[in-house]
Formats: structure tokens, sequence, C-alpha cells
């Protein structure tokens, strides 16, 4: 079921920078009002200023009753929730013996956790509405087997298979539901990734990206990716296609 954003209301989380950000300016542009979420209060007051008619709302996305609060106050706001993003996280590299499970916990509530919340608010409201859109951004990760991203792409797999049950569980109610894997994208998010491990402040060219087979995508080319398969009912978007199932010629 394709999605026309105009006039639409969309909830995006980690609207504060990178992904989030630049899909937020997005779907404003297009005509969507934009509740943005994210912690930082300064950071979505300076966006919501940028973006008239936008709703900045602070929450953690771990806290269940912050979530909760957050969609009764775009609900209060706007009256309905057409289109949902699902986008906030925090990157953790960590080998398998060096995994800390009290990290690997929180990233379960951040990535699988918290989207499930979220979707389980949103589907009633947008099935009283006659239909809607969730996007679940997973990773590139979760289609390979890194070394020191096993507990990451773990349960951003996890992300995408939920993320596709869901959509044959609510087709029926016009409810698309979609996930999109970005490849290394230009953000703030691999200098804020955790670390564990001897190598942990190593700093391996913080800004360089040479060793990658193929350069990173801009968060606006990501951006873009997600608003196009909102808008066309996409079941999942891999950005290029050598990273589709049996096209990767290269890790």
């Amino acid at each position: 079921m394709s999605v026309d954003v105009l006039g639409k209301v969309a909830i995006v989380t980690g609207a504060s920078s990178g992904i989030g950000l630049a899909t937020a300016r997005l779907l404003a542009r297009k005509g969507a009002s934009v509740a943005l979420v994210a912690r930082s209060s300064d950071k979505l007051e300076a966006l919501a200023r940028e973006l008239p008619g936008s709703l900045p709302v602070v929450c953690d996305v771990t806290d269940v009753a912050q979530i909760a609060a957050m969609v009764r106050a775009v609900e209060e706001r706007f009256g309905r929730v057409d289109i949902l993003v699902n986008n906030a996280g925090q990157g953790y590299d960590a080998t398998m013996e060096e995994t800390d499970l009290a990290r690997l916990r929180r990233l379960f509530d951040l990535y699988l956790a918290a989207p499930v919340v979220a979707m389980k608010l949103v589907v009633p409201l947008m099935r009283r509405q006659g239909g809607g859109a969730i996007f679940n951004v997973s990773s590139g990760t979760a289609l390979m087997h890194l070394p020191g991203m096993g507990g990451y792409s773990a349960i951003k797999a996890a992300l995408a298979h939920l993320s596709l049950t869901a959509r044959e569980e609510l087709k029926d109610d016009g409810i698309t539901v979609g996930v999109i894997y970005p490849y290394v994208t230009l953000t703030a998010f691999e200098p804020n990734t955790i670390k564990e491990g001897a190598d942990s402040s190593d700093d391996e060219g913080e800004n360089s990206y040479d060793f990658l087979p193929h350069p990173p995508d801009t968060a606006e080319f990501v951006a873009e990716r997600i608003v196009v398969a909102i808008e066309n009912g996409d079941a999942e978007v891999y950005p290029h296609d050598w990273m589709k199932p049996g096209g990767q010629s290269e890790p």
C-alpha cells in the first residue's frame, strides 16, 4: 500500500541527528507534520524552529512509559498518526567474548523492544484511520557476519525479521511495514559507537573510510530511500544493488 506523505502525520525517532534528522527534514519538505523524537531537548527545539508545524518530543525510547507518553502527545497535537519511522540507535562493537551483557540488553531494548512498543501503540490508531506506514531502520550488517559486531548485527537482523512478519500480519488493515538496511553512512554514529576490548580506544582514522569497498552514503541519500519506500509501500530497501542477497561481490 503506497502512502502520499503530503498532509500526513509522521513520528521519527532519533530525529536529532544523522538519518533521523535527514528523514524528518525530507518528510517536512514533502508536506508532512513531523513529531521529532530524541533525548536531546536542545537539538529538538532547534530543529522544530527549522521545521514549522513540527512537534519536538523528548523521549528515551528504552523507557516504555516515555514511548507511551510520546505517542499520546502526538495524537493529542495532531489527532492521528500516519507514519512511524523507528530509527533511534547507537552502535556497539564487541566480540562475543567481550560482550557486556548489560549493554547487550540495552541494545535489545533500543533496537528491538522500543520499535515493538511503538508499533503496538500506533497500530490501533492506524487501523482506525484505515491505514498507515511503519518503517524500521535495520543495518547492512544484518546481512553479514562481521567479527566484533555479532550482538549489534543479530539484533538488527531480528528487527528486520520482525518487520517483515508484521508486514504480513497487518497488510489486511492497510498498514504497510518496511525495513531498510543502510550501508555505512556519514553521520556521528561511528564516533559515538561503544567499543569493547583492548582496541576500543584506537582511532583507525575516525573520518577516513578508505578501507571500505564502496564509499559511504550520506544521511540525505538514506533518507530519500526511506521516504520513497514509504510512498511506494516497499517491504525491503537495499540502498545499493550489490547489498541484495546474492548480489554481494564484496564484503
